[in-house]
């Protein structure tokens, strides 16, 4: 039970190939390929950040931390909120048990 069972490799079964012979084939000089040709770099950078542009990275920016900060308060709201009720039900509990054990 406790020894592994190692698969053994079948046996191939019908009709084996045997690999194919590549012949070498010669190479023949020619003429060089030519150079390509250099691109020009652009005068002006990719993204431009104008005074709205930038207004409006700031306003998306603080959108979501406030979202994600609302999200994670709530999650610990929600943590809050069932530790205390957890805690309540244990001291009803624990009020019962002890009554019934004072009643006999």
């Amino acid at each position: 039970m406790f020894h592994p069972k190692i698969p053994t490799m079948p046996q191939p079964s019908g009709l084996v190939t045997p690999p194919a012979v590549v012949q070498p084939t010669t190479i023949t000089p020619g003429a060089p390929a030519p150079a390509p040709a250099a691109t020009p770099e652009p005068s002006r950078p990719v993204l431009q950040l104008t005074p709205g542009t930038a207004v409006a990275l700031v306003s998306a920016g603080t959108a979501v931390v406030l979202v994600v900060g609302t999200v994670l308060v709530s999650l610990l709201l929600a943590v809050a909120v069932t530790s205390a009720s957890v805690a309540v039900c244990a001291v009803v509990l624990r009020s019962l048990i002890a009554s019934n054990a004072k009643r006999r």
